[in-house]
């Protein structure tokens, strides 16, 4: 396995909620999860897409039941569907119901929008029949305004407490298959809550900066709030929210897990900002390189140089990369020069050494299976 360079960190220990093969906590690897745009009642479209999620590396992913057609709907999706299936539940207690009795293999609920103590118990009781988790979700535009007033306005203490008053209107029923998640738009915000909230309990948290926008600052928005709270070793699973195609949430979120060397999935692909010495279209080929890396799934550090003479040593902690002269290019290996090639070989010569990587890795562990 490739050493891209483990965050070295004391990670919190909480309590493990499996769901059938997946784990949630513990020292469970941090669940990727994403949510569906598709309309659940179109079954073919919400099964592509779960297909689609799940060949990204997408582990589990949320849909939306709003109605019953939907709640019908979610279990014909569930019969077809490669990925476990959370059904988000708002406002009706009889959709958690129905969802449970469609297969699902945990529900998304925020007790306080549910209704009356009996509604609530209704569905933990029927959940703690069939094994199924509860993900307990708290926003900072869904407080209640009793929390909001005694504490102050919208902020990590009037969350922490409104998510763990939830929390415990679930646990007096005797269940505990539980999973916290209190996510505001503020990143500031998003971090100082779940700091707060992972001293006030073990259950495991679903991490997240929710509404965090479109693609581009969507990403950076959760890099900055998820990222901070899993270098601080908190969380243990997570959803990039993107206004944009789901896949894209699972991109975001494999690249800021292999950025702190917590999953490694998948190429790393790092790139120098180009200068003055770059004498070659390095924006375009970097771009070229990692739209032909996307289909690789063995973990490989790729770097993509401007400069022939620095480039290899700049980079030498990846396992292969160019490096671009005036017309020819380095192809390198853990900082050693492999062989030179013109510039319009360069892309093809470096996934060519990238397949033979990943070959040799298979074949490792093939053999090292074998024995």
């Amino acid at each position: 396995m490739t050493d891209i360079g483990a965050f070295d960190f004391s990670r919190r220990q909480t309590r493990e909620i499996r769901l059938g093969d997946l784990v949630i906590g513990g020292s469970a690897p941090i669940v990727v999860q994403s949510m569906n745009n598709t309309d659940t009642r179109d079954v073919k479209a919400s099964i592509r897409q779960i297909e689609q999620l799940a060949e990204a590396g997408c582990e589990m992913t949320r849909l939306a039941v709003p109605d019953l057609e939907a709640a019908e709907a979610f279990a014909r999706i569930r019969e077809k569907s490669p990925l476990p299936l959370v059904a988000d539940i708002h406002f009706d207690y009889r959709l958690a119901l129905a969802a449970i009795e469609a297969g699902a293999d945990k529900i998304r609920i925020n007790p306080g929008n549910i209704g009356s103590e009996d509604r609530i118990r209704q569905v933990v009781l029927a959940a703690k029949a069939r094994n199924i988790p509860i993900r307990v979700g708290v926003n900072s535009g869904s407080l209640d305004r009793k929390i909001i007033d005694e504490y102050g306005g919208v902020n990590a203490r009037s969350m922490s407490v409104s998510v763990m008053e939830a929390t415990k209107s679930i646990e007096k029923y005797d269940f505990n298959d539980i999973v916290i998640s209190i996510k505001a738009s503020d990143p500031a915000l998003t971090i100082n809550a779940y700091r707060l909230l992972s001293t006030m309990t073990d259950y495991p948290l679903h991490l997240g900066v929710t509404e965090a926008g479109t693609l581009r600052d969507g990403v950076i928005r959760s890099a900055v709030g998820i990222g901070t709270l899993l270098a601080e070793g908190i969380g243990d699973t997570l959803r990039v929210s993107l206004t944009a195609d789901p896949v894209e949430e699972i991109k975001a979120a494999y690249s800021i897990l292999k950025s702190l060397g917590l999953r490694d999935r998948g190429p790393l692909l790092i790139s120098c900002p180009t200068c003055g010495r770059t004498a070659v279209d390095l924006v375009r080929i970097a771009g070229e390189v990692e739209k032909a890396l996307e289909g690789i799934r063995e973990p490989i550090k790729v770097a993509v140089m401007g400069c022939a003479v620095n480039g290899p040593g700049e980079a030498r902690e990846a396992d292969i990369g160019i490096a671009g002269g005036r017309g020819e290019f380095i192809i390198f290996r853990r900082g050693e020069i492999v062989r030179k090639v013109p510039e319009n070989e360069a892309v093809a010569a470096l996934l060519a050494l990238a397949d033979e990587i990943c070959q040799e890795r298979e074949n490792t562990r093939k053999g090292t299976q074998d024995k």
